[in-house]
């Protein structure tokens, strides 16, 4: 059994927590309420400023040209495409520029952001494409699953989230990081595993953050 095969066998409650997340399919039909997807959307605009540091590091770690080329196509449209989008999504949202440029982490969304900027900087190239396969497998199995069921949420920016995340376009970047892992990487399987999880329980609680934004507790 492949490496991948494995992992996702091991940790099947946990990936499906996060594929079939109640967010996720309240997205897919449409009741999921604009409050919680615009909670979701500002913490995924501060998130992806250490997805671009992991991504980057990885590039940097990257054993060969061709490895490199493939992150860097990843990080080119996470830094282009990607942030026009977030722009245009927020104004059709409501949100003012002052709104979203002044946002900062929940608990969640700075433990998850740090323990990626963590892998990156520590870890090797193994260990980054691990936690990648993670946070953009993830992504592309419930946007797969929302493609083919031919959701419509009845919901423009909802709409265009879930075609982000389809086929055509995760379908190679993940692909390619399966391959990597299943034929090349030589990450011990204990190591692999916990990167693994971790993902997983921080994909899931992003999720989960979106309803109920975490507090600190008064400590004055």
């Amino acid at each position: 059994m492949n490496l991948v095969d494995k992992l996702k066998i091991e940790h099947k409650n946990l990936w499906d927590k996060v594929v079939f997340h109640r967010f996720v399919n309240e997205l897919g039909d449409g009741t999921l309420p604009p409050d919680v997807f615009g909670r979701y959307f500002l913490q995924d605009y501060v998130f992806v400023n250490d997805l671009v540091v992991l991504t980057a590091k990885a590039i940097s770690k990257s054993p060969d040209f061709d490895s490199a080329s493939v992150l860097n196509h990843f990080l080119t449209g996470i830094l282009n495409s990607e942030n026009d989008l977030f722009v245009r999504f927020f104004n059709e949202l409501g949100y003012s520029e002052k709104q979203y440029s002044i946002a900062t982490a929940t608990h969640t969304t700075q433990a998850f952001g740090d323990f990626l900027v963590r892998t990156g900087y520590e870890g090797d190239f193994d260990d980054i494409a691990t936690v990648l396969y993670v946070t953009e497998g993830t992504y592309l199995e419930w946007g797969t699953r929302l493609t083919e069921e031919r959701a419509e949420p009845g919901n423009s920016v909802y709409k265009e989230w879930i075609d982000l995340h389809s086929p055509s376009v995760l379908g190679n970047l993940v692909e390619w990081l399966g391959s990597y892992l299943n034929d090349r990487a030589q990450i011990d399987y204990a190591r692999a595993s916990y990167l693994f999880a971790t993902a997983l329980r921080y994909e899931a609680l992003f999720w989960e953050n979106a309803y109920a934004v975490d507090q600190w507790f008064d400590l004055s």
